[in-house]
């Protein structure tokens, strides 16, 4: 599922056509974003299509966001009557991990989704690992989070482990340790921002099958986080609270994932905390 993947360059091009497939019985959406702004927004049917996107005359930065959830296949894109289409320059590189919460398959569309809008904001080149239902600490993603060149990391932990019953109240703290060590030795010097889980009424004092409660975990990554920093300036505690918290549950229609509006929220308020991760690196 491509959450975060886009195509982008600068050109004079009249338009563009992209093959594209959804292999979903849902489609996706798609999103082309001109010098910024929404230019066009797609609704793919299931199969295969060609999206045909008219582009406004002039030389103007593209970014075309594919379906941040889903499974797509995609073809070779075309421009057409342009002068010239190159590469757009890169930013900060910025890894996030997270779970659903950081895929935002409820998000507008995959510009939408905080992740691309707080790499919009402060022109961060994005690579988002945000997995529905899949954040549990895997070795593997903390190997991939480790091989991937960043400038800037973010790590939004605990939700998924709490819904599964990952690990009870003795092996959550090692792990989430264990965890941002792996990545701290492969990425010395560089910003990591680790964020505690957003509101879920239904699962704050609730315990789940092994006795964790979210106001639990939350307690444990501070612990850890704060333990952590007495030996790495470079890493930085999130409350995601501050981010998402009681006064914004009306923005949960199942009362653990936020919709659009919420989103988008979201991306401002980790755009105005996660800025100062860089100047701090």
């Amino acid at each position: 599922m491509p959450a975060g993947v886009r195509l982008q360059f600068r050109t004079d091009a009249a338009g563009m056509q992209l093959p594209i497939r959804s292999c979903d019985e849902q489609g996706g959406r798609l999103d082309v974003v001109v010098d910024r702004d929404l230019h066009l927004r797609v609704d793919l049917d299931p199969g295969t299509t060609e999206v045909d996107v008219p582009l406004p005359s002039g030389t103007h930065e593209v970014q075309v966001w594919l379906p941040q959830a889903g499974q797509i296949q995609v073809g070779q894109p075309r421009v057409h009557e342009a002068s010239t289409c190159e590469p757009l320059p890169t930013g900060p590189r910025w890894v996030t991990y997270g779970s659903s919460i950081t895929q935002c398959s409820a998000a507008y569309g995959p510009s939408q989704t905080w992740p691309a809008i707080v790499a919009t904001n402060l022109g961060w080149d994005l690579t988002c690992l945000g997995y529905s239902g899949q954040c549990h600490l895997d070795p593997i993603a903390a190997r991939t989070i480790a091989a991937v060149p960043a400038d800037v990391i973010t790590l939004c932990l605990g939700i998924n482990i709490y819904g599964t019953a990952t690990f009870n109240e003795r092996s959550f703290a090692p792990h989430i340790s264990g965890f941002i060590e792996q990545v701290r030795e492969a990425h010395p010097g560089i910003p990591i921002g680790v964020m505690t889980p957003i509101v879920s009424p239904d699962r704050e004092t609730t315990p789940n099958p092994v006795g964790q409660t979210l106001v639990g975990m939350r307690a444990a990554i501070e612990e850890v986080v704060e333990s952590l920093r007495e030996d790495d300036a470079y890493l930085q505690l999130i409350d995601g609270l501050q981010i998402f918290g009681a006064d914004q549950v009306h923005l949960l229609p199942d009362q653990l994932h936020p919709d659009g509006q919420g989103y988008q929220l979201m991306g401002q308020r980790l755009t105005a905390e996660l800025k100062p991760l860089i100047a701090a690196g």
